[in-house]
This record gives structure tokens, C-alpha cells and sequence, in this order.
């Protein structure tokens, strides 16, 4: 893109960025950290929702693997995909590239405690992914055809119409989809193509490489595949993501298991490190709330829990029982952040003694390949692989959230489809080929934004939500008794 234009989109899109970053993430100051009340919004949600469900995230850990493996047992059922289908889209758009990076930045930054806080705020963040994926499913439209269309737009507008709040629900299913819209283009699309570049370009040889300069060609093959994955609907992308969301997460886990073994007679000392970290860490400003802000934050922003875009590709699931896909839904922060980001922190916390004081230069995604590398020289480029799949399966998961918002705004129709389709493949391009860093900031801050609405509706909805819940578990007792298979219901 020429400069002219990046300096006129830059100068459009800068003091708007600021305004709204600075708006969702004002901060107040605590115990001597600043705590921006987007992540006290959401870590309180996540909170709230644990005590309200009585500990859901823990004691529905099981049925959700059972629900996972048993898979849609009734194939007459309404919707478009199985639970592990659903479950793996879901996952592809939460696992990118900040399970690599961001994470490192955090623990260099707090040091291993970060990664104690970071864990808690995930399986806290479970609840309310078993909150906002059940009522998707229970407030999801579907059409003669058999498409789904769901997430908090629909539950927005549909469930707070029954509590009696039309116009508050369609107003904020409104402000809702306008921000997935143009959310999806920053942070789904053009960062994520950018990341994808920038490693690529980095593995082939950086400013000598043949590929430098050279943007617009790799974001038009970027482009050409993620559109033949995107036209086929939430079925194409979900038998996709199936495939591609465990290939890129074993790869990942098993060359972070190898640094493990590796180093395993530090494991002892690296644990402790994180534990004792967490309460009273050293060189931090702040003290143990600065660490604890730090890891509640990048587990807030890693696994989007309470912003709700997940419940998007959960509502497709094929359930007669919305209840069952909330169950499934759980197992997504656990993934995530649990899993995947816990050993990105290990990794860096068991190859460096201090990872606080990591030489100049090396932040981020360079960490973490550093980290790596320590182990097995060659671990960087399929790093390189690892993050480029994480990158691809993230636009194809949220070019399906905008399109729903899209399709919220401007009807259902095959021109409206094409419509955006057309604008999200040309901002993976675009993405490849400019440095907008104002269009991601704005675009990042109004993801965030997504979550003041979403909360709302969770709040409201959560009795009637609690009521579904008791009776389908009182089915789930009732089956075990009978002797029934599993622990679902008969």
C-alpha cells in the first residue's frame, strides 16, 4: 500500500484508537499496578459465575469430555456440526499467536508468578464459557435450510426481550455486531495474516529474503485459502479446523514437552518459582498485585472469555440439549489457557533462571524461540509452522464471527454473504502488505469492547440458565441410576 495512504489511514484511525483504547482500558490503580476495569469486568464475571453455578468448571469437567467423545449421537438433530467440531473451531480462534508471545511478554515481564495468576483467571474463565456457549445454542436461529445463525447477538436481543428489555436487547445486539464487524478485520484478519508474514519472512531469511517486499503476494495466497475454506459455510471450516486445530496444538505441545524432559530436573524448582512468584515476586513494580493483574489480563485476552465470539461457533452444534454444548464449551479456556499457555510459561521459565532479565531484543515470539532452541536448534522453524497455522486457523474461525454480525446487520441474504466475504479476503491482503498499526488498535480495543454488552446479558440470563442446568443434571443422575452408558442422559 502506498505511504501516502497508511499516513491518511493512520491519521483517521489514531485519535480514534486512542480515544477508545483509553476508554475500555481505563485503569485504576491497585495495590501500586494498574488494573484496567475491562479485565476487573471480566475476572469478576468469571468469578461470579464459578460460586453461581456451583463450581461447574470443576464437577462438569468429565461430562464435558464424555459429550466430546460420544459426539452427536442423533444425526436428525438441529444444527450444522458434532461437539468436537464445534469445540475445535472455537478453539482455532482463541489459540494464535498470543499463546506464544503475549505469554512470554508476561512472564519476562512479572516472572514465573504471572503464570500461577494466568492459570487461575483460565479455569475461572471456563464458567463463563459454559454460561454464553449454552445461551447461543438456547437462543440460536436456524433457517429453512438448515443454517444456524447464533451468539450473543441473538441472545442479546432475544433473551433480554423476554425479561421484558426489547429495545435495551436489540440496541445492544446492534452495538454488539458493529463491533465483531469491524473487530474481526483488525485482530481476526489483518494482524493475523501480518504474524503470519513477518515469522515466514524471518525463517526464510528476513530482509534477504526472496519474500521481502513481497507482502501483497503472500497475503493474496493467504487469501486464496482461506476463501476456499470460508465459502463453504460453518461446515467447511469446522471439518477444517477438526484437522487443524490438533496437528498445530500437538506440534506445539510436544516441542514444549521436549524442553520439558529436557530440563526435568528443574521442574521441582521451576514450580516453586511460579507458586512463591505469584505471592511475593522479585524486581516487579507493584508487588504480587502487579503480578496478578498481569497474568489475570493475558488469560483474559487469550482465551476471550466473557467477550462471547466463541459462542458463535458453538451455536452451530447439532444438540437438542442447549445445556450440553455449554458443558462442551468449558473445555475451551482449560485448552487454551490451562494447557497451551502454561507451557509456553514453563518452557520459558525452566530455560532461563530469570526470566525477567532475558537478554535485550529477545521478547515475545523471539523468547520463546529462544527458549526453545536452547533444546533443539531447529524447534524455531517449525515454530514458524506452528504460528502460521495458528494464525490461518484464527482468520477462518473469525471471518465466521464477523459474518454472523455482518449477517445480523444487513439480513441473510447470498449478497450479503459475498459482500463480506469479499471485504474480509482483501483485508487478509491488506494485512500482509502495510503496517496499520491505528486499524488494530481500534480494532483491538473494540473486541474488549464486545465484552461490556456480552456481561450484561450473561448477568441477566444466568437464572433462567441455572433452572435449564438443574434439570438436565437431575436427568443426568437418573440415567446413571437406570445403568444408562456414560454419564449422559438415556
Amino acid at each position: 500500500m502506498p505511504e501516502g495512504i497508511d499516513a491518511a489511514v493512520e491519521a483517521v484511525f489514531r485519535p480514534a484508537a486512542r480515544a477508545l483504547s483509553e476508554l475500555v482500558f481505563f485503569s485504576i490503580p491497585v495495590g501500586g499496578a494498574e488494573l484496567p476495569l475491562i479485565v476487573l469486568w471480566l475476572i469478576a464475571a468469571a468469578s461470579f459465575f464459578t460460586l453461581y453455578f456451583r463450581f461447574i468448571n470443576l464437577r462438569g469437567f468429565g461430562h464435558a469430555l464424555w459429550l466430546v467423545r460420544s459426539g452427536s449421537r442423533d444425526a436428525a438433530a438441529p444444527g450444522e456440526v458434532s461437539p468436537f467440531q464445534a469445540l475445535s473451531t472455537a478453539v482455532s480462534g482463541t489459540v494464535g499467536v498470543g499463546n506464544v508471545a503475549h505469554v512470554a511478554i508476561a512472564v519476562s515481564v512479572g516472572g514465573p508468578g504471572a503464570l500461577f495468576w494466568l492459570v487461575l483467571a483460565g479455569l475461572l474463565g471456563m464458567s463463563t464459557k459454559f454460561v454464553e456457549c449454552a445461551l447461543a445454542v438456547r437462543y440460536r436461529e436456524i433457517d429453512a435450510e438448515g443454517r444456524v445463525t447464533g451468539g450473543p447477538m441473538f441472545y442479546l436481543h432475544r433473551g433480554l426481550a423476554e425479561l421484558g428489555w426489547p429495545r435495551l436487547g436489540r440496541g445492544l445486539a446492534l452495538y454488539y455486531s458493529v463491533c465483531i464487524v469491524f473487530g474481526c478485520l483488525g485482530i481476526g484478519s489483518m494482524f493475523q495474516s501480518n504474524q503470519a508474514y513477518v515469522q515466514l519472512l524471518e525463517v526464510t531469511g528476513g530482509a534477504e529474503s526472496i519474500l521481502a517486499g513481497r507482502g501483497w503476494l503472500v497475503g493474496s495466497v493467504l487469501a486464496l485459502l482461506v476463501a476456499l475454506v470460508i465459502l463453504g459455510g460453518i461446515r467447511s471450516i469446522a471439518r477444517v479446523t477438526a484437522k487443524l486445530v490438533p496437528l498445530m496444538a500437538a506440534l506445539y505441545i510436544a516441542m514444549a514437552l521436549v524442553v520439558i524432559g529436557a530440563n526435568l530436573e528443574r521442574l521441582p524448582g521451576a514450580v516453586a518459582a511460579i507458586v512463591s512468584g505469584a505471592f511475593s515476586p522479585q524486581g516487579v513494580t507493584g508487588g504480587f498485585v502487579a503480578v496478578m493483574v498481569l497474568g489475570f489480563r493475558r488469560a483474559a485476552f487469550s482465551n476471550e472469555a466473557g467477550i462471547g465470539s466463541a459462542a458463535i461457533a458453538h451455536s452451530a452444534v447439532r444438540t437438542r440439549e442447549p445445556i450440553t454444548e455449554g458443558f462442551v464449551a468449558l473445555l475451551e479456556p482449560f485448552i487454551d489457557t490451562v494447557v497451551i499457555c502454561s507451557l509456553t510459561g514453563l518452557v520459558i521459565t525452566l530455560t532461563l533462571p530469570d526470566p525477567t532479565a532475558a537478554p535485550p531484543g529477545l521478547s515475545g515470539v523471539e523468547l520463546t524461540s529462544a527458549s526453545l532452541a536452547s533444546v533443539v536448534p531447529w524447534f524455531p522453524v517449525l515454530l514458524a509452522l506452528v504460528v502460521a497455522l495458528f494464525a490461518f486457523s484464527t482468520m477462518i474461525s473469525w471471518s465466521y464471527y464477523g459474518l454472523t454480525g455482518w449477517l445480523y446487520l444487513f439480513g441473510r441474504s447470498r449478497r450479503a454473504r459475498t459482500t463480506y466475504n469479499t471485504i474480509f479476503c482483501l483485508s487478509v491482503i491488506v494485512g500482509c502488505s502495510t503496517q496499520l498499526e491505528a486499524v488494530l488498535d481500534f480494532s483491538d480495543a473494540l473486541v474488549f469492547a464486545m465484552a461490556f454488552a456480552n456481561v450484561v446479558a450473561l448477568y441477566a440470563l444466568a437464572p433462567g440458565l441455572k433452572r435449564d442446568l438443574d434439570a438436565y443434571w437431575t436427568r443426568v443422575v437418573a440415567a446413571r441410576e437406570r445403568g444408562a452408558r456414560g454419564p449422559g442422559p438415556a
